[in-house]
């Protein structure tokens, strides 16, 4: 290829970045040109101050405080819709599909959400990327170290989430430098990346996480709105449970190493998702068991509530217009049968929308563990590392100590203890952890990795339509469509790169 078409392309594509950035500007709060001017006299080396440095941190909690319509919203969408735990609530297309097993590579949705996971990575990098350099002096070693902890922390933890929604995908680790018509070539691969297989995808989360976890903050027990050594730890945990690079006895030292750090199952299951209307605020906020939450306090709420049901913060609040995530008959019928009420009722609201697009308009349920705009997004909690612990454990054949762990998870759902019996069969006791996750952990964003990492995701959605009378028609679950397609509008302005086998 010319220089001359390479720079067409080149060009083009700039085009098309700047053009999404005015889209989805930075607020100026956080980070921007604005508040971190290039340094005109030292391109090398843009970022010279700690305070340019305390922006970009700040961005990147920012960046995640603002991730709700994509990693929460969507990614909800990826692991309960496009699971068995929900239906799509709205008739959208996009949603539609997605519930079908029929989503190709124009579904919109998919498309923004590649995008916003790669800026994310962005956002890491303009850390991780600049940090060491940093000049002033005011900027400490602690700092530095513990700063690009975080931020590989978030970048590592994209990544997994988008190696296990799309399979390879392009690995961002170096700055893109100015280009010309001379190097153009040379950097070419840079501006264009390809995707990296899976395979060296794990190997590069699992090195950072490694970095990160031993400069990473500590858990502050006022503030689970931070990338500390438990979250390095607890992504540790879920990365080895992976087939791509399983170890179990991996996954037990990690989960142990989390538990180290003082983490304990709140003693009301409901607490963690509920509203207290008397001091007009979320009942808990950075609890015992939480290991990472996005936190909404008074002055920067969520908007996320609107989209899953009623405002309980807002006595004059209205189901005013279909909502997402509704809950599937299959997965109330999982909670009865196990006479599971009480997260039965701390997952699942009934209500009375003026539609019924999937039930009777006079008994509709809603998700219910996002109340109002001033509750958390919960995205690692202990419970769920607990049950991950005793899903190792199962595959170790331990399995009293598989027991141990579930029969703790549901004692505070007030469930009986598992039967002894129960505990003598390895493959019953996979099955068994397998529904507890589902019922523990329901619209939290487990449950379709859960599906896949066990090898039950075909099994279960190609029998779905059978007992589910609720489910739109999907089309069969392959191999190959258990990945999503990589959107084509990426591939369009991206030569270098390729899309998923079957679409």
């Amino acid at each position: 290829m010319s220089n001359k078409s390479y720079l067409t392309i080149f060009f083009l594509v700039v085009l098309f970045i700047n053009y999404s950035c005015d889209i989805q500007r930075d607020p100026i709060a956080d980070f921007s040109e604005l508040t971190i001017p290039k340094d005109t006299t030292n391109n090398e080396n843009e970022i010279t101050t700690r305070e340019q440095m305390v922006a970009l941190r700040n961005g990147l909690y920012g960046t995640i405080r603002d991730s709700q319509e994509n990693w929460y919203l969507d990614y909800l969408v990826y692991t309960e819709t496009h699971a068995d735990n929900a239906y799509r609530g709205t008739s959208g297309s996009e949603l539609s599909t997605l519930e079908a097993h029929s989503q190709d590579g124009i579904n919109k949705n998919i498309a923004r959400d590649w995008n916003a996971f790669l800026n994310y990575v962005v956002t890491a990098n303009r850390i991780i990327l600049n940090i060491d350099d940093v000049p002033d002096p005011k900027l400490t070693e602690i700092e530095r170290r513990e700063w690009k902890a975080e931020a590989l922390i978030f970048r590592a933890w994209i990544w997994f989430d988008m190696v296990r929604l799309w399979g390879d995908i392009p690995l961002v680790t170096e700055k893109t430098p100015d280009v010309t018509a001379e190097n153009i070539e040379e950097v070419y691969s840079k501006l264009f990346p390809s995707r990296d297989p899976v395979a060296k995808v794990y190997e590069k989360i699992i090195t950072d996480l490694e970095i990160a976890v031993e400069d990473a903050p500590e858990v502050n027990s006022q503030n689970k709105f931070l990338l500390s050594k438990a979250v390095a730890n607890a992504l540790l945990a879920k990365v080895y449970a992976e087939k791509p690079v399983r170890d179990y006895n991996k996954v037990i030292h990690y989960c142990n190493e989390v538990r180290k750090a003082g983490f304990s199952l709140v003693q009301n299951y409901d607490d963690l998702f509920s509203f207290d209307k008397d001091k007009k605020d979320a009942t808990l906020r950075n609890s015992s068991e939480s290991i990472f939450e996005i936190t909404f306090p008074a002055g920067s709420t969520n908007w996320v509530w609107m989209m899953f049901g009623l405002n309980e913060a807002d006595p004059n609040s209205v189901y005013d217009w279909a909502k997402w995530i509704t809950p599937s008959r299959d997965l109330i019928a999982a909670f009865q049968k196990e006479n599971d009420v009480i997260r039965m009722n701390a997952s699942i609201k009934w209500g009375n929308p003026p539609w019924s697009i999937h039930y009777p308009s006079n008994h509709y349920p809603f998700m219910y563990k996002m109340r109002s705009n001033l509750n958390s997004i919960i995205k690692i909690r202990l419970a769920d590392i607990l049950l991950l612990e005793a899903e190792a454990y199962v595959d170790l054949e331990q399995l009293g100590e598989a027991k141990k762990l579930v029969d703790q998870v549901r004692s505070r759902a007030k469930l009986n203890n598992l039967p002894a019996s129960v505990a003598s069969s390895k493959e019953e006791m996979k099955n068994v952890v397998l529904k507890e996750r589902r019922l523990e952990l329901a619209f939290e964003g487990h449950r379709w990795f859960d599906l896949v990492r066990t090898d039950e995701a075909i099994p279960v959605m190609n029998t779905l339509n059978q007992r589910d009378e609720g489910r739109i028609q999907m089309l069969p679950l392959t191999e190959e469509t258990i990945l999503l397609p990589i959107p084509q509008e990426a591939i369009d302005k991206n030569p270098s790169l390729t899309q998923n086998k079957g679409y």
